[in-house]
């Protein structure tokens, strides 16, 4: 673990100069950007954000790209407002900064995206994919919100909810192999957690090599080694979505 100047030693990685193919828009008290493919579908994905928010360029590219796959997808401003993280902060503040920012507090948003997509994109199924601060996000929807379908975990801070194991949809964890914030133990713990709790489909893969945020945080061709693993992820995460929505 970092040490206690940097209780949370996330990486901004390499922000994407990367606008977006979707568009801002108001869904109810919160603000999303939302990406629609071309020929009409009733599959929808929501996107949970980082530390680093909701305008963040990577996770919009991420966001754009499931669409390329035939998803709706909406990432809203889970902070509600809220300033996101930025990496000039001081990080002996992240904690009374997190504290603000409840991962397992986000049912109300969630709600209402919910009914904007069913209302207002025709969307009858829909998952949910989150990364770090968002992965924990989606652990806990999957232990709770009965109308999502399946969801994936990106490197999920797994501390949030090691306690709870019961998911009620088939969810996809994703880690990697050389994460500073999610140490291998608890990825083993929580595998066995699951194989002793989980009545749905589950799967925990670990990425041999890569760090924290590989999968939305890591261009491509920035380093060889590491372009198999973040091709995987993405691959990966698409064919959990197709499986199960």
């Amino acid at each position: 673990m970092a040490n206690e100047s940097r209780p949370c030693p996330c990486d901004i990685g390499d922000r994407f100069d990367y606008g977006g193919r979707g568009q801002e828009v108001q869904v109810e008290h919160i603000k999303a950007y939302v990406c629609k493919p071309p020929a009409g579908t009733d599959k929808a994905v929501i996107v949970i954000h980082d530390i680093f928010g909701w305008q963040l360029p990577n996770t919009r590219y991420i966001a754009d790209m499931l669409t390329t796959n035939g998803y709706i997808a909406i990432c809203p401003d889970f902070f509600v407002g809220q300033e996101a993280w930025k990496p000039s902060n001081d990080w002996a503040s992240f904690d009374d900064w997190l504290k603000t920012r409840d991962a397992g507090k986000i049912d109300k948003e969630v709600d209402v995206v919910l009914k904007y997509l069913k209302d207002q994109c025709g969307a009858k199924k829909i998952g949910v994919i989150g990364f770090c601060w968002g992965g924990a996000a989606v652990q806990h929807l999957m232990l709770k919100n009965p109308h999502l379908k399946t969801g994936v975990s990106l490197y999920g801070v797994i501390g949030r909810f090691a306690d709870k194991h019961s998911l009620l949809h088939p969810t996809f964890f994703i880690f990697g192999e050389k994460d500073d914030i999610i140490p291998l133990e608890q990825v083993t713990l929580l595998e066995q957690k699951l194989k002793q709790n989980c009545k749905v489909d589950y799967k925990v893969k670990i990425y041999p090599g890569q760090t924290h945020g590989f999968v939305h945080r890591k261009r491509e061709d920035i380093n060889p080694q590491d372009k198999p693993y973040i091709e995987e992820g993405r691959k990966d995460m698409i064919n959990w979505l197709n499986k199960y929505l």
